[in-house]
């Protein structure tokens, strides 16, 4: 199994002045903890139960920021909102990410969902259908620049006149392409159709019934299931005691142990305390080894 740590805030100690400074420590501590990647939420606004205010990066400045701080760390968002960019400047931006780290990225995309900060910023949110068809495109011109071929591309919703991509992505044929969520009749099938990984989240009864969706879904595009990796996000919140809201090493092994046996290979985590001196390093000793031979 493979570990990452999935970045979903960066209100730290010392503020913006120090975000630069904190988030490239944090990475780095990474590396050298042995953990595979470090993905992004891409988001304009802070989500969940935070502040609406709170500090939030632009995704693709950030990843290329941490390419830049690393020399292994994967890197990649989970995942980009479809309606937040048009498709030809998105894969530009994917693909410079990958030219630029050396070969290091992933593309993860989705049909969006949070409304308030495309209103507050200006973007246009399209019913759910839409958002899905737009997915479907944006996928399909990836390929197609990430193909080499330069010819113009007529969807619906996208007209480009010619899908030249130059650099091409280090990664052959393309990076792999993640497609996260997990409705069972759009994005599964487009996970199948288009995806080299997909993105699933819930309770175990959850993740195993999608998958089982996943699989039907493989057969009727004739895409072999195995070939997908199965990917999810947890919160990795560790400490020696289990105290205040916490897990010991252990109880996380054993909850990652559970994981991989529905499936998963590839776990990200949030790590709330991650700025913090000797919380990564612990993860590094007992947990990274601990489950990558699983």
């Amino acid at each position: 199994m493979k570990l990452g740590m999935h970045c979903n805030a960066f209100t730290w100690p010392g503020g913006p002045a120090a975000m630069g400074q904190t988030l490239a420590s944090i990475a780095r501590r990474l590396e050298s903890a042995g953990f595979n990647s470090m993905s992004v939420m891409d988001h304009y606004f802070q989500i969940g139960d935070r502040p609406v205010e709170w500090d939030m990066n632009e995704a693709y400045t950030t990843l290329g920021f941490v390419a830049g701080a690393t020399e292994r760390l994967r890197l990649g968002t989970i995942v980009t909102g479809v309606t937040y960019r048009e498709p030809g400047f998105l894969v530009k931006q994917q693909t410079t990410l990958d030219v630029l780290s050396g070969g290091r990225s992933w593309f993860g995309i989705g049909a969006a969902w949070a409304e308030r900060e495309h209103r507050g910023l200006g973007f246009a949110f399209p019913p759910v259908a839409e958002r899905f068809r737009r997915l479907e495109e944006t996928l399909q011109i990836a390929l197609q620049m990430w193909s080499g071929q330069v010819k113009p591309y007529q969807g619906r919703y996208y007209q480009l006149a010619e899908t030249l991509c130059s650099p091409p992505p280090i990664q052959r044929p393309h990076p792999p392409i993640m497609v996260g969520g997990g409705g069972e009749q759009k994005t599964l099938r487009l996970v199948a159709r288009y995806a080299d990984a997909c993105n699933i989240g819930g309770s175990a009864e959850t993740i195993r019934h999608k998958l089982e969706v996943l699989r039907e879904h493989c057969r009727a595009e004739g895409r072999d299931y195995d070939a997908i990796e199965k990917t999810t996000n947890t919160n990795m919140h560790v400490s020696r005691d289990g105290a205040n809201g916490s897990e010991t090493p252990a109880q996380l092994v054993a909850r990652l142990r559970e994981l991989r046996e529905l499936g998963m290979t590839w776990v990200s985590g949030r790590i709330p305390n991650a700025h913090e001196p000797g919380a990564i390093e612990l993860l590094g000793r007992e947990v990274v080894p601990a489950v990558a031979g699983l």
